[in-house]
Formats: C-alpha cells, structure tokens, sequence
C-alpha cells in the first residue's frame, strides 16, 4: 500500500475505535480482515500511526482545531511522526487517499506548539483527572504524562530455570535487543520507527524455548521486591495471565510452592501454554471453581503477591486507547474492588508472613490509599521498608537500586514512572502480619 492509501486507513480505523469503543487491536484486525491487500507491514503501520494519535489526542487535536479522527491522523503524521507538509501533501494526492489538506489544516500542520495550554491538553490525559495528576505528581504533572504518551521499550525477563543471561543474549541479538539497566536477568527491545513493523518474538527459538518471558520492567521489579525464597509458600492472588507467577516461581529457584489463583477462571487459561514453556514445576493452578482448595491456603502464606485490579493508567504507553475510556465511576469501582480484594488475601497470609499489594497505576486514590485504609481496619499489620526488600532479592543492578529508591515514599512504598524509572507505571508497598 501507498502512503496515502494508508492514511485513509488510518482514519477508518480511529474511527472504529473511537466511534464504536473498539480496543485498537480489534479496530487494526477487522479493517484488515476487509482489506486483504494490506500486508503485515501495512497493517503494523496503520496500527502504529493509530496509537500514536490517540497518545496524544489532546494536544493534536488542540494544535488542528479539530478532534474528528481526520483531524487526530493528519496532526500525527506532524506532530508525532514529523513529517513535513509537503509530504503529507504528497501522500493525499496518491490513489485511495483521503480529500486534500484544506486551507485550514495546512495552516494548522505548520504552526507552532501553543505553550499556554491547559495541564490537560498538554499532558494528554482526560480532563476531568487533572486534581488526581496534581495530588501525586504537583508541578510536574505534565512533565510525567508528556512521558506517558511515547512509545515504549518491549521489557524481556529471562527465565533462569531453564538459561542463564550469557546464553539467552546470543539469540536475542536479531531482535536488537539490549541488556536491562534495571534488572540482572533481564533484557529491553528500544522503541522502533513507528511506521515499521516490530520484531515477532514468537519467531525467536529463545522465545519459544521458554528462556525469555514478555514482561514490564516495572513488573519485574515489583516481583523481585516481593523477595520471596526458595521453599516458602507463596500464593498470587491476582495471577491473571501469570507472568508475575511466573518470575516469583524462578525468584524461588522452582523450590517450595507458588499457588495461582484468580477469580476470573478464564485469564488463568493463558497461564497454561506459559507455565509449559518455562519448566516451572512449584506452580499449581487454583481455579475459582474449587473454592476447597483455595480455602485450604488459609494462614498458610509466607508471601501473598497482590497485583490488583486497577484502571490501568500505568499503561497508557502501550494502551493508550484505555487513558479514554477511565472514567469516575470506573476508578470508585476499582477502588471498591482494591478493598475487596485486599481484605480477602490478608486471611491467607500466615502470622510473621507479608502482604505484597502492588498495581500498574500511579494514582494515590489506588495506591497509597488503599494501604493506608488496610492498615487502620487491620490494626496487627504494618507497613515495610519495599526497597530493602527488593535489595535483599539481589536480581536488580545498582542502577535499579537507585531508581527505587529514587521513587520511594515516606511510607516505605515505591511508585515507578515512564518518566523516574523508563517503566511502565507501578505501584508497590509491603505489609507484615504480626499476630
């Protein structure tokens, strides 16, 4: 496909997602289904130019007067891709592409960026969230959303049940990838050109073998700050796909037992092709419909690991059609289902063991909040030091070391940023039983 073909696909596209509520996924494969012209290259492109305008919808469509999906795909191409007018002029002369640049549009591609926009136009992000940025992040509220709204690094943590670093980096040399700053065992692919297609993981024998998971370097840390040991017993709470699962298993040398739980039996099914892959035999699987089994885990934890459902914000580089769909009604619903979940696996945890609650968001009202209302109703708890715990895990460098640290609060709790830390958004705290 040409440029301008591409272009009227794009548009087509945005306006699936945001005319019908489409994740960008579903939105890229059905225009894809209908255009069986369109090669792999063209549809990561299509893709690719989709997520860029939506990371920045709000100050594109501030800098284009204009917020239809015409008006967010052509301030992409000159705001987030920085092509000049007269390519972008090239392009809509081609076959298949959109109507031409209107006078308006061409005056509004050239123009400068207006540096007296609102808090909420310049950081993209909803409006009505503007006190919440303001309460965790104060003046640089913009500065650590502007850091949202990019592409982001593709984080692999190696499996070191099977392989060690020296022997996984080898073949992950064709996918340009780089050992983490972070973390001893992992690895990071930089963000590529936006128009070319990324590299498949699923064609790397590394991958395949099981010696290299997919996971968020803010993930990663938040496993390893979890610290627990070879022979304790250790249940996720929350295990959803299982990749967290999956990295306390190998923190534990596969000794003693991690439990998988969650009470969506289906996110549990994709932990089985990934539980055969990594060779983790201490993992055994807790379907909600054998409440028995789950029942039996009571006081029996040393560690309980809690990734809680959350709104997600801490995700908005890699998803950010969802930074549109966050709500105030879905953020109370979250915060009523943190509680839940927290008062249901602090029965697990057994006198002397630990709570680790940790979400992939950066507000307070999720984060800081919740444990501070756990530990009032929960007067035998307390909260812990989390970067001592991740020091004592020995699996991140001294850089990670200081990123923690840099991202630690009064509490003893850590908040990582694309911004502080090159991560995803994560939130962690460690609590201790003591009766």
């Amino acid at each position: 496909m040409r440029d301008g073909g591409k272009i009227a696909a794009s548009i087509d596209v945005l306006s699936d997602v945001l005319g019908r509520y489409q994740p960008v996924k579903v939105a890229t494969r059905d225009w894809g289904k209908r255009a069986r012209y369109a090669g792999s290259k063209d549809r990561a492109w299509v893709s690719g130019l989709v997520l860029d305008a939506l990371r920045k919808r709000h100050s594109i469509s501030h800098a284009m007067g204009d917020e239809s999906p015409r008006g967010l795909i052509l301030g992409a191409l000159a705001h987030s891709w920085g092509w000049d007018i007269r390519r972008i002029d090239d392009a809509m002369d081609e076959p298949h592409a959109p109507s031409k640049l209107t006078l308006q549009e061409r005056e509004r591609l050239v123009m400068a960026p207006d540096v007296t926009a609102a808090k909420h136009i310049a950081g993209n992000f909803p409006e009505w969230m503007t006190p919440h940025m303001e309460r965790v992040f104060g003046e640089l509220a913009v500065v650590e959303c502007q850091a949202m709204a990019v592409r982001a690094a593709v984080d692999l943590r190696v499996n070191t049940l099977k392989v060690d670093v020296e022997k996984a980096a080898a073949p992950l040399r064709s996918a340009q990838a780089e050992q983490s700053e972070l973390l001893k065992h992992a690895f990071h692919i930089p963000p590529r050109d936006p128009s070319k297609r990324e590299a498949s993981l699923d064609t790397i024998p590394a991958y395949s073998k099981g010696w290299v998971e997919v996971q968020d370097a803010g993930s990663q840390i938040a496993a390893a700050a979890a610290n627990v040991k070879p022979g304790e017993q250790v249940l996720d709470y929350c295990a959803g796909g299982g990749g967290k699962t999956l990295a306390l298993a190998a923190a534990m040398d596969g000794k003693g037992q991690v439990f998988a739980y969650d009470i969506d039996g289906r996110r549990l099914s994709a932990l089985v092709p990934r539980l055969q892959r990594s060779g983790a035999h201490n993992v055994k699987m807790i379907h909600p419909r054998e409440p028995e089994e789950l029942e039996a885990l009571k006081e029996q934890m040393d560690c309980v690991f809690v990734d809680a459902p959350c709104t997600g914000t801490g995700t908005w580089r890699r998803k950010p059609d969802t930074k549109w769909r966050v709500k105030p009604n879905s953020l109370k619903l979250r915060i009523e289902q943190q509680d839940e979940v927290l008062a249901g696996a602090k029965d697990f945890v057994k006198p002397g063991g630990r709570l680790f609650y940790a979400t992939c968001s950066f507000l307070m009202e999720e984060d800081e909040d919740r444990v501070n209302a756990f530990l009032k109703a929960n007067p035998g708890w307390t909260q812990e030091d989390a970067v001592q715990h991740a020091v004592e895990s020995e699996l991140l460098t001294d850089e990670g070391i200081a990123k923690i640290k840099a991202g630690q609060g009064p509490d003893g709790s850590v908040r990582l940023t694309p911004r502080t830390a090159g991560t995803d958004g994560f939130f962690f705290a460690v609590l201790r039983r003591h009766d």
